[in-house]
């Protein structure tokens, strides 16, 4: 939108303004700036991807939390609202935890957070949870906490439901892009939790656009901009 006004704008200088968004987007669907702007949004430590077929060794206290923060919904080709693609890997690596925490005999508890930020017929959670019972997560052990719009809400609404005297071991499973912006919420709110990277984003880089790549600059850029935000917020006393 921003090109196009500067191209409706700016006569003179269309061909100028019309080959920087070519170069621009070029650069992104290509991979090339794709590739900086997750770099910037990952961080060096967060990039070895979990694997839930080999969980990594874990020491679980005798109380034990898995938050699963959501990643969207979305309707595939028979209508159903299902979870975005994105979230599958973290519904497996919640489902490893847990199989691992009971193991060792620990108290688990799974608390499922998100709402329904895009006003679908259902919340995250709750789209959600028909996949971790499946996956052999009892239904005692699960929290549904489908209120939260947002990262600093699923923190929030957490962090309420946790309580202030909590002494236990927090699990935080998410996406290595969303990690990042999640792990300073939940500091915001007291919490420390130990950050469980689901999957990782990779660009594809090449010389033919791949949609894709749009799609990770665009996951890139919402994180970037959302940590953004959260500092200038703490900074004005809003966060």
């Amino acid at each position: 939108m921003l090109f196009l006004a500067v191209f409706a704008l700016w006569r003179r200088g269309r061909a100028f303004v019309a080959a920087l968004a070519l170069g621009l987007f070029w650069l992104l669907s290509s991979g090339w700036l794709t590739g900086l702007l997750l770099d910037l949004a990952q961080p060096d430590i967060y990039r070895s991807p979990y694997d839930p077929a080999k969980p990594a060794p874990t020491n679980f206290a005798p109380h034990t939390t898995i938050v699963l923060l959501g990643g969207g919904t979305t309707y595939d080709d028979a209508g159903r609202l299902v979870p975005k693609r994105d979230v599958y890997p973290r519904l497996s690596a919640t489902a490893a935890l847990y199989a691992q925490c009971r193991r060792q005999n620990a108290e688990c508890r799974v608390i499922v957070s998100g709402g329904n930020p895009q006003r679908h017929e259902a919340t995250e959670a709750d789209t959600y949870l028909p996949y971790l019972l499946r996956n052999h997560l009892a239904q005692r052990d699960l929290v549904l906490e489908n209120k939260s719009l947002t990262t600093y809400e699923n923190a929030r609404n957490v962090a309420h439901i946790i309580g202030g005297s909590y002494d236990g071991t927090m699990l935080l499973v998410t996406s290595s892009y969303h990690l990042r912006r999640a792990m300073l919420d939940f500091h915001r709110f007291g919490l420390d939790p130990t950050p469980v990277v689901a999957a990782v984003r990779h660009p594809e880089r090449g010389l033919l656009p791949r949609m894709q790549n749009l799609a990770s600059a665009e996951l890139a850029l919402h994180e970037l901009i959302g940590i953004a935000q959260f500092y200038v917020y703490r900074m004005i006393g809003w966060f």
